[in-house]
Protein backbone atom coordinates (compact mmCIF):
# COMPACT_ATOMS: atom_id res chain seq x y z
CA UNK A 1 0.00 0.00 0.00
CA UNK A 2 1.55 3.53 -0.65
CA UNK A 3 -0.35 6.86 0.65
CA UNK A 4 0.48 9.93 -1.63
CA UNK A 5 -1.25 13.10 -1.09
CA UNK A 6 -2.77 14.00 -4.07
CA UNK A 7 -4.69 17.26 -4.78
CA UNK A 8 -4.15 20.93 -3.74
CA UNK A 9 -1.68 19.68 -1.30
CA UNK A 10 0.47 17.89 -4.45
CA UNK A 11 -0.24 21.43 -6.65
CA UNK A 12 1.11 23.79 -3.85
CA UNK A 13 4.24 21.66 -3.29
CA UNK A 14 4.71 21.92 -7.15
CA UNK A 15 4.71 25.43 -7.46
CA UNK A 16 6.46 26.00 -4.38
CA UNK A 17 9.37 24.11 -5.78
CA UNK A 18 9.33 25.64 -9.37
CA UNK A 19 9.39 29.08 -7.47
CA UNK A 20 11.96 28.55 -6.00
CA UNK A 21 13.67 27.33 -8.57
CA UNK A 22 12.77 30.22 -10.26
CA UNK A 23 14.16 32.48 -7.73
CA UNK A 24 17.45 30.94 -7.46
CA UNK A 25 17.67 31.55 -11.34
CA UNK A 26 16.49 34.98 -11.55
CA UNK A 27 18.84 35.99 -8.88
CA UNK A 28 22.25 33.73 -10.47
CA UNK A 29 21.21 35.86 -13.57
CA UNK A 30 21.00 38.85 -12.01
CA UNK A 31 24.45 38.43 -10.85
CA UNK A 32 25.56 37.20 -14.10
CA UNK A 33 24.49 40.40 -16.01
CA UNK A 34 26.41 42.63 -13.24
CA UNK A 35 29.00 40.66 -13.51
CA UNK A 36 29.39 40.97 -17.38
CA UNK A 37 28.40 44.52 -16.86
CA UNK A 38 31.29 45.48 -13.94
CA UNK A 39 33.81 43.01 -15.64
CA UNK A 40 34.44 41.72 -11.86
CA UNK A 41 32.97 39.46 -9.34
CA UNK A 42 33.67 41.69 -6.55
CA UNK A 43 31.47 44.42 -7.26
CA UNK A 44 28.27 42.26 -8.24
CA UNK A 45 28.95 40.57 -5.03
CA UNK A 46 28.21 43.70 -3.41
CA UNK A 47 25.28 44.88 -5.25
CA UNK A 48 23.54 41.07 -4.77
CA UNK A 49 24.01 42.12 -0.71
CA UNK A 50 20.71 43.95 -1.06
CA UNK A 51 18.27 40.91 -2.12
CA UNK A 52 19.24 39.33 2.07
CA UNK A 53 18.28 42.66 3.42
CA UNK A 54 14.92 42.85 1.14
CA UNK A 55 13.87 39.41 2.45
CA UNK A 56 13.44 41.01 6.43
CA UNK A 57 11.25 43.58 4.56
CA UNK A 58 9.09 40.68 3.21
CA UNK A 59 8.79 38.81 6.18
CA UNK A 60 7.48 41.53 8.45
CA UNK A 61 5.43 42.86 5.61
CA UNK A 62 3.59 40.01 5.47
CA UNK A 63 3.34 38.57 9.04
CA UNK A 64 1.95 42.30 10.23
CA UNK A 65 -0.42 41.97 7.52
CA UNK A 66 -1.63 38.64 8.27
CA UNK A 67 -0.76 37.70 4.49
CA UNK A 68 0.44 34.03 3.83
CA UNK A 69 3.62 33.13 1.82
CA UNK A 70 1.89 31.62 -1.12
CA UNK A 71 1.92 32.19 -4.78
CA UNK A 72 1.32 35.28 -4.98
CA UNK A 73 3.60 36.75 -2.48
CA UNK A 74 6.70 33.83 -4.02
CA UNK A 75 6.09 35.79 -7.49
CA UNK A 76 6.46 39.21 -5.56
CA UNK A 77 9.74 38.29 -4.07
CA UNK A 78 11.08 37.38 -7.17
CA UNK A 79 10.32 40.62 -8.69
CA UNK A 80 11.85 41.84 -5.63
CA UNK A 81 14.99 40.20 -6.81
CA UNK A 82 15.70 42.42 -9.80
CA UNK A 83 13.93 45.66 -8.29
CA UNK A 84 16.08 45.96 -5.12
CA UNK A 85 19.30 45.42 -6.92
CA UNK A 86 18.72 48.88 -8.89
CA UNK A 87 19.63 50.82 -6.07
CA UNK A 88 22.50 49.14 -4.88
CA UNK A 89 23.54 49.50 -8.75
CA UNK A 90 22.87 53.12 -7.99
CA UNK A 91 25.82 53.58 -5.38
CA UNK A 92 28.38 51.28 -6.69
CA UNK A 93 28.46 52.77 -9.92
CA UNK A 94 28.60 56.08 -8.62
CA UNK A 95 31.51 54.90 -6.16
CA UNK A 96 33.14 53.36 -8.85
CA UNK A 97 33.12 56.61 -11.10
CA UNK A 98 34.06 59.24 -8.06
CA UNK A 99 37.00 56.76 -7.41
CA UNK A 100 37.66 57.02 -11.27
CA UNK A 101 36.95 60.49 -11.64
CA UNK A 102 39.32 61.94 -8.24
CA UNK A 103 41.23 59.52 -7.42
CA UNK A 104 40.06 59.34 -3.61
CA UNK A 105 40.03 56.65 -1.50
CA UNK A 106 37.00 53.87 -1.53
CA UNK A 107 35.27 55.01 1.71
CA UNK A 108 35.38 58.10 0.95
CA UNK A 109 33.67 57.50 -2.95
CA UNK A 110 31.15 55.31 -1.01
CA UNK A 111 30.05 58.02 1.18
CA UNK A 112 30.04 60.86 -1.81
CA UNK A 113 27.82 58.25 -4.01
CA UNK A 114 25.33 57.82 -1.18
CA UNK A 115 25.29 61.65 -0.58
CA UNK A 116 24.83 62.04 -4.54
CA UNK A 117 22.15 59.27 -4.95
CA UNK A 118 19.89 59.21 -1.55
CA UNK A 119 17.78 61.58 -3.45
CA UNK A 120 17.44 59.39 -6.62
CA UNK A 121 16.82 56.11 -4.53
CA UNK A 122 14.44 57.60 -2.45
CA UNK A 123 12.48 58.77 -5.62
CA UNK A 124 12.27 55.63 -7.34
CA UNK A 125 11.48 53.70 -4.21
CA UNK A 126 8.67 55.97 -3.26
CA UNK A 127 7.00 55.79 -6.62
CA UNK A 128 7.02 52.19 -6.97
CA UNK A 129 5.49 51.69 -3.48
CA UNK A 130 3.38 54.24 -3.75
CA UNK A 131 2.40 52.81 -7.52
CA UNK A 132 1.56 49.26 -5.48
CA UNK A 133 0.02 51.09 -2.59
CA UNK A 134 -3.90 50.31 -3.85
CA UNK A 135 -3.17 46.86 -4.85
CA UNK A 136 -1.66 46.27 -1.38
CA UNK A 137 -4.62 47.35 0.16
CA UNK A 138 -7.07 45.28 -2.05
CA UNK A 139 -8.49 48.41 -3.68
CA UNK A 140 -10.46 47.44 -6.79
CA UNK A 141 -11.85 44.75 -8.14
CA UNK A 142 -9.55 41.60 -8.01
CA UNK A 143 -6.80 43.38 -5.91
CA UNK A 144 -7.69 40.33 -3.03
CA UNK A 145 -5.91 38.09 -4.97
CA UNK A 146 -2.89 39.98 -6.09
CA UNK A 147 -2.74 41.99 -2.53
CA UNK A 148 0.00 39.20 -0.99
CA UNK A 149 2.72 40.28 -4.64
CA UNK A 150 2.56 43.64 -2.97
CA UNK A 151 2.72 43.84 0.34
CA UNK A 152 6.04 41.73 -0.37
CA UNK A 153 7.60 44.12 -2.82
CA UNK A 154 6.59 46.96 -0.35
CA UNK A 155 7.97 45.50 2.44
CA UNK A 156 10.84 43.96 1.22
CA UNK A 157 11.63 47.76 -0.82
CA UNK A 158 11.04 49.36 2.72
CA UNK A 159 13.49 46.94 4.59
CA UNK A 160 15.96 46.82 1.59
CA UNK A 161 16.20 50.98 0.50
CA UNK A 162 16.94 51.42 4.55
CA UNK A 163 19.30 49.49 5.08
CA UNK A 164 21.14 49.26 1.70
CA UNK A 165 21.66 53.18 1.95
CA UNK A 166 24.34 51.86 4.88
CA UNK A 167 25.10 48.24 4.32
CA UNK A 168 26.09 49.09 0.23
CA UNK A 169 28.45 52.22 1.05
CA UNK A 170 30.10 50.22 3.77
CA UNK A 171 30.65 46.88 1.99
CA UNK A 172 32.49 48.93 -1.00
CA UNK A 173 34.61 50.55 1.33
CA UNK A 174 35.40 47.46 2.40
CA UNK A 175 35.75 45.21 -0.37
CA UNK A 176 37.96 48.15 -2.03
CA UNK A 177 39.83 49.19 0.84
CA UNK A 178 44.16 49.30 0.22
CA UNK A 179 45.33 45.90 1.02
CA UNK A 180 47.93 46.14 3.36
CA UNK A 181 51.54 44.50 2.46
CA UNK A 182 52.61 41.84 3.86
Amino acid sequence: YDIALTGSIEEQRESARELAIALVLSLALVYMVLACQYESLRDPMIVMLAVPLAAIGVILALFISGTTLNLQSGIGCIMLGGIVVNNAILLVDQAGQIRRGTGCSAGEAALEAGRRRLRPILMTTATTMLGLAPLALGIGEGADAQAPLARAVIGGLTSSTLTTLFVVPLAYAIVHRPRSGG
